[in-house]
């Protein structure tokens, strides 16, 4: 490990929880940027990291009840830790290196990237100039927390702050507006309020299902899966990853799909920027941004939505106006895509007079793509989407994903949880 890394990164959790050496050392790495950076001021990123050695306590155990009622994307993780960090480069000459390096960073198994990079934009400053003593008021504020209950709102008192955030219920309406916060008027003074618990301010992420592939959205060269996800001798993993530097330009030219970021020039030739390329083209590191990929996409291109958010740039419409109209796209194309998929399983379901108190549960039949595949001439998402293209091609990819194993088996065990209650309520009306 590099002189300072383990000394600059801080760790904030519980007391009586406890770290393995090999976490503590990536995350040390995964808080400091892993190619060299010329930009001074205050950065912040996230990290995910793979969780090493077996299953520890967790500050809230609640026996499954967070995991039961929250939604999909925003559950309690038992195999990865989230990591939240907020790094400050200034020039000091009184450093051997020049530069004042310092992160503060906060682990932890829930996805609330936008209350966590909150609190740390509130520590941090203040951190870096006390250090040690206000780290610990800190931890002491945090300990007196509530655990987090979906569909409720918190009041979270730090550092003469309130934040005040709901935690999302899987019952909420898709797409609809944050639940109004409440009993403001007896909080002085008056709380810093978050729209969301878990959304940052940008229109180009989103999770409209659960991902059930990994997924690191800050990976490194230090990262002890390095060797694992870069290797040649097999196909790609089933894994997105963020990373700075360079050298992945070359290492992970053979995977299917590159996103290269930076900076769009607000010119004519501005739609050609975001263009999809053909992943052949990404040969020298000096590659304009886009997507490169060696796919073909199934759906013809919404140009009208293209042409609105490029519309917003460059009339500089505010960014989370931008955020709203593309997760509403978004959210309605998943939910046209999915509706077919819900109704056909649905159809799997024993009829209710099928349960008897005398018999064991009947059975629910099996999935067959293939009468699936038949119910939509009539039923597919023509109904609620006028977007062409290969509907037929992109449910039999979505086939092939871990993501559909990982809705299947999701509503396999809802529907079976169902039956077991149906069952029982029959026999109680026996009794």
């Amino acid at each position: 490990m590099p002189p300072g890394k383990a000394v600059w990164a801080k760790l904030v959790y519980p007391h009586d929880f406890r770290l393995t050496e090999k976490e503590k050392t990536s995350i040390c790495y995964l808080s400091f940027p892993d190619s060299y950076s010329g930009g001074l001021g205050d950065t912040q990123f996230s990290f995910r990291l793979r969780q090493s050695g077996g299953p520890r306590t967790s500050p809230f155990q609640d026996d499954g009840r967070y995991n039961r009622e929250a939604p999909l994307a925003l559950q309690r993780e038992a195999a990865h830790y989230f990591g939240y960090v907020y790094f400050r480069q200034v020039k000091d000459s009184s450093m051997r290196r020049g530069y004042f390096q310092k992160s503060l960073v906060l682990v932890s198994r829930l996805p609330y990237v936008n209350l966590f990079q909150s609190l740390l934009q509130l520590i941090a400053p203040e951190y870096f100039d006390k250090l040690e003593p206000c780290l610990e008021a800190v931890c002491n504020e945090i300990d007196q927390w509530p655990p987090p209950v979906p569909g409720q709102t918190l009041n979270l008192p730090v550092m003469g702050v309130v934040i005040q955030v709901r935690i999302p219920s899987r019952v909420d309406k898709p797409g609809s507006s944050p639940v109004k916060q409440f009993n403001q008027e007896n909080l002085l003074p008056a709380p810093l309020v978050l729209p969301s618990v878990h959304e940052l301010d940008l229109f180009s992420v989103l999770a409209p299902l659960r991902y059930c592939c990994d997924f690191r959205p800050y990976f490194t060269i230090h990262d002890s899966e390095f060797k694992e996800y870069t290797t040649r001798t097999q196909a790609p993993p089933n894994i997105v990853v963020g990373v700075t530097n360079p050298f992945f330009i070359k290492t992970l030219q053979h995977w299917p799909h590159i996103l290269r970021v930076g900076e769009l020039r607000m010119s004519g030739d501005l739609p050609k920027q975001v263009k999809v390329k053909k992943l052949a083209k990404l040969k020298t590191l000096d590659t304009k941004p886009g997507i490169y990929t060696s796919y073909k996409t199934f759906l013809h291109k919404d140009k009208s939505l293209i042409k609105r958010l490029l519309k917003g740039i460059q009339r500089k419409r505010p960014s989370e106006v931008q955020s709203a109209l593309l997760r509403r796209h978004l959210l309605e194309l998943t939910q046209s895509f999915i509706i077919p998929l819900e109704h056909y399983i649905a159809s799997l379901m024993p009829l209710q007079r099928a349960i008897t108190p005398w018999k064991n549960p009947p059975q629910i039949r099996p999935f067959c793509q293939e009468d699936f595949m038949k119910t939509l001439e009539h039923a597919g998402p023509q109904l609620t989407c006028v977007l062409k293209g290969d509907w037929l091609g992109l449910y039999r990819r979505f086939f092939k994903s871990p993501n559909f194993d990982g809705w299947f088996r999701q509503r396999h065990r809802e529907m079976t949880h169902k039956l077991e209650a149906l069952h029982l309520e029959a026999i109680c009306e026996a009794g």
